[in-house]
């Protein structure tokens, strides 16, 4: 067969099959070339252009690349100068706390993607009992956490006549899939279990499960697993995107959907007849931290809470080399689109002025010294606004580093006794 010959021709000759009216007096109406130039009547467009890079800049220019750094696009930085987080309190044209509270919520909810099951009967039915030497009952219990999820958890009660204070235990992501609520309460129902929690907890804890320490202390405690941990296991760390995209095609998020489940696991525990409803609170560690002031923001059942090792703002946390920007664990604190109204410490000021305790390591790789302190200001400055900076604790501990040791705890246990147990 005869090739065809191909003449490579200049840029300038091909310019007037393109666009055959450049150079040229633009007919009248609403042409191609009006559209280029900005409408019929509109000056020829400055085809020198100015010599500044990015939009605007020269018209022989273009992006590329369009992807840097890894995971980020080139343009990141004017995206993040873009937030400015318009519904955040104090920059709201809304002046009521109280009215602002229900509108921020509000907002946070219709970013969740995920629907809400208030009205579910939660059916709890005791699987295993076993009695504890330190004082109280251990049970595996399942109940509906969601309409579409019946659970397996842990439920901790003191021997000691009732109603008690209760507390949710939220734990971490960690990438370690075997154990969720397990890295919180000792499975004295799983051997294997068993010697994975206490080889984390030696790790991260002092080799201690918060969870039987407050049950120990008289408080009740519920711990359950997240979607893809402990009995709800099958999450491959290299695979989380994948299941995130999954969601988001079925109507829901990781994100999302790990806010309702807490929601609902706090009113599953407000409405046990060991639990005075008024004196529920929340502990979560990193990922759990996370999830701890959120669910302190979204659900009037929680009273107190302490967060252990997760906050920051989203401009110290979108930054070259932040462990944010690899993708997989990200999904589980993400709620696109959210940022265009609220900063994520402006979410957890919803919760103001309940008690809440917030604190990191000042040595913890995740979270840059400036994030966090940048986040701790604007609690303080929401609280004090209420006139509740009493309810409110923010630190860093010198010398550790991502954690939630036997200090930490000590001192979270004293805050949770000043905010949840009745004064004499």
């Amino acid at each position: 067969m005869k090739r065809r010959a191909f003449t490579a021709l200049p840029a300038a000759a091909l310019l007037p099959a393109a666009f055959p009216h450049l150079g040229t007096d633009p007919p009248p109406g609403d042409t191609p070339d009006a559209a280029l130039t900005g409408g019929p009547g509109s000056p020829d467009p400055d085809i020198s252009g100015p010599s500044a890079p990015g939009p605007g800049g020269p018209l022989d220019g273009f992006e590329s690349p369009g992807v840097v750094h890894g995971n980020l696009p080139t343009f990141y930085e004017r995206l993040r100068a873009d937030l400015t987080y318009p519904d955040a309190w104090g920059r709201s044209s809304i002046r009521d706390f109280g009215a602002w509270r229900r509108h921020a919520r509000a907002l946070v909810e219709r970013h969740l993607f995920h629907p809400a099951d208030d009205r579910l009967p939660f059916r709890p039915h005791v699987l295993q009992e076993q009695k504890s030497p330190r004082g109280y009952v251990r049970r595996l219990i399942a109940f509906d956490l969601t309409r579409y999820s019946r659970v397996r958890a842990a439920l901790l009660t003191p021997d000691t006549p009732g109603p008690h204070p209760g507390v949710l235990l939220l734990h971490d992501h960690g990438a370690r899939f075997d154990i969720g609520k397990e890295k919180f309460v000792e499975p004295w129902y799983d051997d294997a279990r068993l010697a994975s929690a206490q080889e984390w907890t030696t790790r991260l804890m002092s080799g201690r499960f918060v969870g039987d320490e407050l049950a120990a202390r008289g408080y009740t405690v519920l711990a359950v697993d997240t979607l893809g941990w402990g009995d709800r296991a099958g999450l491959v760390y290299d695979q989380q995107q994948a299941l995130a995209s999954n969601l988001y095609e079925l109507g829901s998020s990781p994100a999302g959907l790990a806010a309702r489940e807490d929601v609902r696991a706090a009113a599953f525990l407000a409405s046990l007849p060991q639990v005075d409803r008024r004196r529920v609170g929340v502990v979560g560690f990193s990922m759990g931290a996370f999830r701890a002031w959120q669910v302190a923001a979204l659900s009037d059942h929680v009273a107190a809470a302490v967060s252990a090792c997760w906050l920051t703002t989203v401009a110290d946390m979108m930054v070259v080399g932040n462990n944010t920007l690899r993708g997989q664990s990200a999904y589980w604190m993400l709620h696109p689109g959210l940022t265009r109204h609220l900063d994520i410490p402006d979410v957890a000021t919803i919760a103001a002025p309940k008690p809440l305790m917030v604190f990191d390591g000042a040595l913890d790789p995740l979270f840059t010294p400036a994030g966090v302190a940048a986040a701790h200001a604007r609690l303080q400055t929401v609280w004090q606004s209420q006139h509740a900076a009493a309810h409110l604790s923010t630190s860093v501990y010198p010398g550790k580093a991502h954690i939630f040791d036997a200090d930490m705890q000590e001192d979270s246990f004293t805050w949770l006794d000043r905010a949840l147990r009745p004064r004499p």
